[in-house]
């Protein structure tokens, strides 16, 4: 969650120095990563703005943020129920993207502070919610998947970073696991190549190839799959030189190498 006072505002990613490297090689992979993802799911003619909430108005997020705060009334009473806890979640949700500004034309946009720290208290909501539940909502599930690799993109530390990546993971599983489809299970590849867990990745990618119909979903998942492999590896080794050199570096901001994919490029204030 975001701390208070000068912290919090300190929102521009730190690229002094080595830092300048250690993600930048990422960027053109994640962006094949999404793109491909999403037109195994909907299709070539996907407006990324869309996904985002760039169209939503100033009236919609107080909405939603007055929904969210009457749960969190009701919780204060009851504050293990799984039907309040998933409202709640699916609340945060909806005031993250209302709060994403841009323009949905052209689905370039732009998430703000206000975006992050929703998608944060969607992400707490969803981990009390499944603490809960032995049967989860699958449909929720597939939703807050996509929040969370929308809310890695806008994290600020490695920590943060990959911590996101690896919920997001988590909870493509379980769409998974109630839905194996090309679409599901590319989405679970792709997010585990990120989570560093490469093994279920791998089987994940073998069952995706399988189930592709035509040459052209298998030979771009492949080529997207291989790519962002790499991409990931090397990310991942670059953390590991970074954390060697900066022993607090999973705290300090650095320049997120999610932040360019499908049209996010920052935070604002």
């Amino acid at each position: 969650m975001a701390g208070g006072g000068k912290e919090q505002r300190r929102m521009v990613f730190d690229i002094r120095g080595r830092r300048r490297n250690v993600v930048k090689v990422v960027y053109a992979a994640l962006a094949i990563l999404m793109g491909a993802s999403l037109i195994l799911v909907a299709g070539p003619g996907i407006n990324l703005g869309s996904l985002f909430g760039g169209g939503e108005t100033g009236a919609a997020a107080k909405a939603a943020e007055e929904q969210a705060e009457r749960y969190e009334r009701k919780l204060a009473k009851s504050p293990e129920d799984p039907d309040l806890l998933l409202g709640l979640t699916r609340a945060r949700i909806s005031v993250a993207q209302a709060s994403v500004s841009g323009n949905p034309e052209t689905g370039e946009v732009e998430p703000t502070l206000e975006t992050r720290q929703q998608y944060e208290k969607a992400s707490e909501a969803w981990s009390k919610y499944l603490k809960t539940t032995k049967e989860p909502n699958v449909g929720a599930a597939q939703q807050v998947a996509t929040a969370l690799f929308t809310l890695a993109q806008i994290s600020r530390t490695p920590a943060e970073i990959t911590a996101n990546m690896q919920a997001a993971a988590d909870t493509q599983k379980i769409v998974v696991d109630a839905r194996s489809n090309l679409g599901t299970l590319s989405n679970f590849a792709l997010y585990s190549t990120y989570a560093f867990d490469y093994d279920a990745a791998e089987k994940a990618a073998e069952k995706v190839k399988k189930l592709a119909t035509t040459k052209f979903e298998r030979e771009n998942f492949e080529n997207s799959f291989e790519e962002t492999t790499k991409s990931a590896k090397e990310f991942q080794k670059q953390l590991v030189r970074q954390a060697k050199q900066n022993q607090g570096a999973g705290k300090q901001a650095i320049e997120n190498p999610l932040s360019g994919v499908g049209g996010t490029s920052g935070l604002g204030e």
